[in-house]
Order: structure tokens, then sequence, then C-alpha cells
């Protein structure tokens, strides 16, 4: 079958790389003495069925005690992991974020169509528009997230919450914050224009963030407290190799061009801090931030584009143990540098 097909490719590609295969997450217990709690802001981008790397990324780090969470900017899938995310925390604190991101994640396993089906409806996409094959409106998606108690969080979240979408008339990013989110404002950040209709949010039509924003970087910059974003990648950076199949090349245009967005504000985040470290620019003028980064590209770029629509539960559930397993891996190396400074090197990375 196709999805044992696409499992089996994950557990090649970890196979083949020398560093790392998986384990089971364990949770690390910490001795009474606890050393001084550091805050964090997220910043999560999208990428459908690989939002479950997203997943193990944010259990670890909710079982983390000397890691707080501050803020989280997202888009697409990244939306629903911060939105189910900050529900969790509102309600039921850590445990109850914890719990809620399985839950959420088990409804796609369970609710979500086989993956030949899938396929077959993207393909018949690139011929008719979804206000054609769907005129009914109809999106799943909803369903995954009815059980997110959005009244509550606009009443009051347990962490600043920023959701990306893109105005489909002007083609500007618009972030909905925790104080005006709603079902409709993630449903929009996931709306990609072949697969769902335009979502209407007070007569403005909005598609998925990711092409203004994956995520957003500036609202974590103004409008929160802590200088270390930690951005998580689900789509690679980089390929070795020139993308030849139609499949590929499709893959790679939707990856530059969803990666494009952060790339610039990468760009003014370098140049700030450059203009800081030279004196050209006064510090209580401007934040230094500081940028870190939980990834596996060397897995993901052994994923087909048609894993993206895998919602195998075992499949799901060996992506959410990568990400498990590389946030400890960045906690062991890197919990000390939080607060003083960035951990990867963004000329090299993103410029």
């Amino acid at each position: 079958m196709t999805s044992r097909k696409a499992g089996g490719g994950l557990r090649t590609a970890i196979d083949s790389h020398p560093r790392k295969t998986l384990r089971t997450p364990i949770s690390r217990k910490f001795g009474p003495a606890i050393s001084k709690v550091k805050c964090v802001n997220l910043a999560l981008q999208g990428g459908s069925a690989h939002g479950a790397f997203t997943w193990g990324v944010l259990d670890r780090l909710l079982e983390e005690p000397r890691i707080e969470v501050e803020g989280i900017s997202a888009t697409s899938d990244g939306a629903m992991n911060a939105a189910v995310m900050a529900h969790g925390l509102t309600v039921g604190g850590r445990m109850g974020a914890r719990e809620a991101l399985e839950e959420f994640w088990d409804g796609v396993a369970r609710a979500t169509a086989p993956l030949g089906a899938l396929q077959l409806f993207e393909i018949v996409s690139r011929f008719l528009s979804p206000y054609e094959l769907n005129p009914f409106n109809y999106n799943p998606l909803r369903e995954l997230i009815q059980f997110i108690d959005f009244e509550r969080l606009r009443q009051g979240s347990a962490i600043k919450l920023f959701v990306s979408a893109t105005n489909v008339c002007t083609g500007k990013i618009k972030v909905f914050t925790d104080k005006d989110i709603s079902a409709d404002c993630v449903l929009a950040s996931a709306c990609l224009p072949f697969l769902y209709q335009a979502v209407e949010i007070d007569g403005e039509h909005y598609w998925d963030g990711g092409y203004m924003g994956n995520p957003a970087l500036f609202p974590l910059i103004y409008s929160c407290q802590s200088r270390d974003i930690l951005i998580v990648h689900v789509n690679p950076l980089e390929r070795p190799d020139k993308p030849t199949s139609a499949s590929e090349i499709m893959n790679r245009v939707n990856e530059i061009s969803f990666n494009s967005s952060l790339m610039r504000e990468m760009r003014a985040v370098a140049f700030v801090t450059k203009l800081i470290d030279d004196g050209k620019l006064r510090r209580e003028n401007a934040k230094r931030v500081l940028i870190h980064s939980v990834c596996a590209d060397e897995v993901m770029r052994g994923l087909g584009a048609s894993t993206k629509l895998n919602a195998d539960r075992g499949f799901l559930q060996r992506l959410r143990s990568l990400g498990w397993e590389r946030t400890q891996e960045w906690i062991d190396c890197h919990f000390d540098d939080l607060g003083s400074r960035s951990t990867i090197d963004i000329q090299a990375v993103y410029l």
C-alpha cells in the first residue's frame, strides 16, 4: 500500500543517516532544583502531514520544565498545531496541551481520506477549481479543530498566538492574534487554493498563509518580550539534486515559494543584528533577536511530495518521534545558549 511505502521511506531516510535512529520518547525527570526557567517564542512552518514532526517538537518542549513559551507564530498545519497547543495550555496546562495535540493528530489519522483518494483529488484539482469540485464548500479540517474553545482563547489565552493567512485580493499578509482567533482564522491559514475555497472573514477572502509568511517572525519580534525565536522547519531549505520529474519540480517550487517569506525576514534580522553589533544602532532602539532552529532536513528531503498527504497513523507517529528526538538534541546542546546567543549561523543558512 502507498501509506506503507511512505512510512517505509521515512524509516529508510533515517536509517541511512549515520547520526541517529528513532527511539521512543521518554519523559526526563529533573531533581528538585530546576535551573532558571527560560522563555522562548516559536515559529512553526506548515507542511500538511509533515506537521506531525512539529507535534513531536511541541510535545518535548511541553515536557521541559526549564522552558516556557511566550508566543507562537504559525502557518497552515503549523497554525493548527499552535491553536491546539494554546487551547490545551489554557484549559489544562502543559499536560492538557500534550493531550490536546495527541487528540488532534489522532483525529487526523482517523478522519483523513485514504492517501490514494487524496492524490487523485489533488490531480483533478489541477483542472477543476474547488468551487467546481466542492460546491458545498465542505472542509474536513473544520471537524478536526472543533474541540478547540476559541471563545476561551479570545478571553485570555495562556500564550500569545499569531496565525498568518494571505489576503486573496490584496496579496498582503493578515496576522490573526489570540484576541480575534476563530476556527475560520485557522482554516484560512491552512487554505490551499487548489483544494479549498477561500475562507471569508469579515468580508475578506483568505488563502494559505504560507505564501506571505511561513511563518511570520515580525509578530514575535514586536509583540513578545523574549528575544529567542525557535523556528521549527518542515520544508527543506536546500536540496542537493536538481528535480526532474513533474512531481519533484512541483514539490520544489512549493518549497521555494513557502520558504521565500522566511528568507526575506531573516535577511532583515541579519541586517539589524549587524547594525547593533557594529555599534551603528543602539540596543535600546532595536531588539537583538536570537535565532534557533529544530529541523530534520536530511530526512524530509528523502520523503516524496505525496507523503504530505499521508495520514497513516504509523507514519505520523514516526514523524512525531523524529521531532521529539531532534528537540531533545537541541535542548541538550543549546539550552545554556538561550538568552545569550543565536545557535544557527543566519548568514550561512538563510543568506
